[in-house]
């Protein structure tokens, strides 16, 4: 019975609850001395995280705000970024990585990716480079970071800021060093869903640069210095010391949340293979660039012949969970239209958008639901093949 009920009740995408559990007691008695203190904003917690994430990413500056999409946006605030100017980003990406830019009156100019890994084309970006060339975001994706190190050679070449879109990457590097530390200024999230997961949203920012860390941390306070004299318009992003005291628990155990993660992808990677799926064509593996440590944040899989939407269907069907990220890359979002932006040519985006599935990938997946989501996308080649004869 017991078997019957594991089998019906499907492998989730992933499952929060399940990776929290253990740490339940912990969780309680952080958000215990929270509330008894009763400073729900600027608590200790928030002062000890910052402080913690700063060795963390090896970085000697570290600001928490209220959300990912935030970091991004003080980021290019604390920048001057505004109307005339152009911020170099991909278009394979999640909305927030260009909503910044837009939101400031500033023109998204869109890179391509390379294929194996779907991060950012570094040749792509420095062939986009003018003189209105204000800043350059490079998105960490799905927790392997993009060629950074080539990334900021190059923008140092035209004396241009790197903003790092981290919200991915926590715990990620590129030539042993963290993913955050490499730019001017690195952004994560605290998502729920985000390896370093809160219970809410919450945010934070890294940089080497002291003076710019300060000039984030007046951004995001409304800027105002003391208090009721606003030197700049900032707006109000604070990382509330309850997700703190929260995340401080969960960093903890980042290291072995990552093992875990690291466990499945090396899994799937063994079974795809097994099963032929891989040397048939079928599907493309994850492609690990030997210069990145991957946290896998997500595992996404490459689906041939427009036969993406048919698995997903599929998989569904049988209570597996999955998800495209991302159906309709940014330059083609109904948000935009009618905007000019410049680019040149996306075909590597717009191929992957249409043959990308990401796969269930958290710590706690076991190797039984993992055997069932393999046995499934088996099962629809296999019934395809019948169909086909």
């Amino acid at each position: 019975m017991a078997q019957q009920d594991q089998a019906s009740s499907g492998v989730p995408l992933l499952d929060v609850n399940r990776d929290n559990a253990p740490h339940r007691e912990e969780f309680i008695e952080a958000l215990t001395e929270v509330l008894d203190s009763g400073r729900f904003l600027f608590g200790p917690d928030v002062t000890e995280l910052e402080a913690e994430l700063a060795g963390y990413c090896q970085v000697p500056n570290v600001v928490g705000c209220a959300s990912g999409s935030d970091a991004l946006l003080l980021s290019l605030m604390a920048l001057n970024i505004g109307p005339g100017d152009e911020v170099i980003v991909p278009s394979f990406t999640f909305f927030a990585s260009v909503s910044c830019i837009t939101r400031l009156g500033a023109t998204p100019v869109f890179a391509d990716i390379c294929p194996e890994t779907f991060n950012v084309d570094p040749a792509s970006i420095e062939s986009l480079i003018t003189g209105k060339t204000k800043a350059i975001i490079p998105v960490h994706l799905f927790g392997q970071c993009a060629q950074i190190d080539r990334i900021c050679q190059i923008a140092a070449g035209h004396d241009i800021p790197v903003v790092e879109d981290a919200a991915q990457a926590i715990g990620a590097a590129y030539n042993s060093r963290p993913a955050g530390s490499w730019g001017t200024v690195g952004c994560f999230s605290f998502y729920p869903t985000k390896n370093l997961g809160g219970m809410g949203d919450g945010g934070m920012m890294t940089s080497n640069d002291a003076a710019f860390a300060d000039r984030l941390r007046l951004f995001a306070g409304h800027g105002m210095r003391p208090r009721y004299y606003h030197k700049v318009v900032g707006i109000n992003s604070r990382l509330d010391t309850f997700q703190a005291a929260v995340l401080r628990v969960k960093l903890r155990h980042l290291g072995e949340a990552i093992e875990g993660r690291s466990t499945v992808a090396a899994r799937y990677d063994r079974l795809l293979t097994e099963n032929g799926m891989v040397d048939n064509g079928q599907i493309t593996l994850p492609v690990r660039d030997p210069n990145a440590f991957h946290v896998w944040n997500q595992y996404a899989i490459r689906v041939a012949d427009g036969r993406r939407d048919d698995l997903r269907s599929y998989l569904a069907e049988r209570k597996i969970g999955s998800e495209i990220y991302y159906p309709i890359p940014m330059h083609q979002q109904e948000c935009f239209e009618g905007m000019e932006f410049r680019h040149n040519g996306l075909a590597e985006t717009e191929r992957a958008s249409q043959e990308v599935l990401n796969l269930p990938v958290f710590p706690s997946l076991t190797e039984a639901e993992q055997l069932r989501v393999i046995d499934a996308i088996a099962s629809f080649y296999s019934a395809s093949a019948k169909v086909a004869a």
